[in-house]
């Protein structure tokens, strides 16, 4: 009687079925990049835009520790920037530096009312908005146009907030909570969102070809 081995009743293994296998599946992934290509190229868009930005704004910061301006160059800017708004209409105001935080004093009549931190000076805001532009960039020309254009607006808006907060709150000091974490945020970032979508809703979208 003979016996077969079990090793004689296994299939036999050719050297091309690891390769077959590895074609098939860059073949899908290529697939799976056409199908989502502009999602992708959004994804690395944003996140190559925002990464590197915040990184550079970081660096500023750290080298900002040991500057001219306290707590930094642009809450500096923004906190005196922000008096000048107060005092246009009207109102008796002061900016101070703190003796012990890293921020900015807002002052009506002597009484003070706010703080300029760093997180005001609507860096972090525009960092998010030239990175969401960027990843739906058109033309070179108009998408620097229209980053610059944003950014004007939203730091001029970002000043007129802190000024009309600090007034809001020498009035309605009892409505710090709700002017502070709700209504001013949201003038902000409603305006952002609104720029945006008024990017996203002008853009060009390339007719797709005939055999696609």
């Amino acid at each position: 009687m003979f016996i077969l081995s079990k090793s004689i009743l296994k299939p036999i293994q050719t050297p091309n079925t690891n390769a077959v296998f590895l074609l098939k599946f860059i073949i899908f992934l290529k697939n799976l990049f056409v199908k989502y290509k502009t999602v992708l190229r959004f994804i690395l868009l944003f996140l190559g835009t925002y990464l590197l930005l915040t990184f550079l704004y970081s660096l500023y910061l750290k080298y900002s520790e040991v500057g001219l301006y306290y707590p930094d160059f642009f809450t500096n800017l923004v906190a005196k920037q922000s008096n000048e708004v107060i005092q246009a209409l009207g109102y008796s105001g002061a900016v101070k530096p703190d003796s012990v935080g890293p921020f900015m004093r807002l002052y009506i009549n002597d009484v003070y009312l706010a703080r300029v931190v760093e997180g005001c000076n609507a860096i972090s805001i525009i960092i998010l908005f030239v990175a969401f532009i960027i990843s739906f960039a058109e033309r070179f020309k108009k998408t620097v146009l229209y980053i610059f254009a944003g950014i004007a607006l939203i730091y001029a808006v970002n000043i007129l907030r802190i000024a009309l907060l600090t007034i809001a709150l020498y009035h309605y000091p009892e409505y710090t909570d709700f002017l502070h974490q709700i209504v001013f945020p949201a003038i902000i970032y409603g305006m952002v969102f609104l720029l945006w979508l008024f990017w996203v809703r002008n853009l060009k979208v390339k007719p797709k070809k005939s055999n696609e």
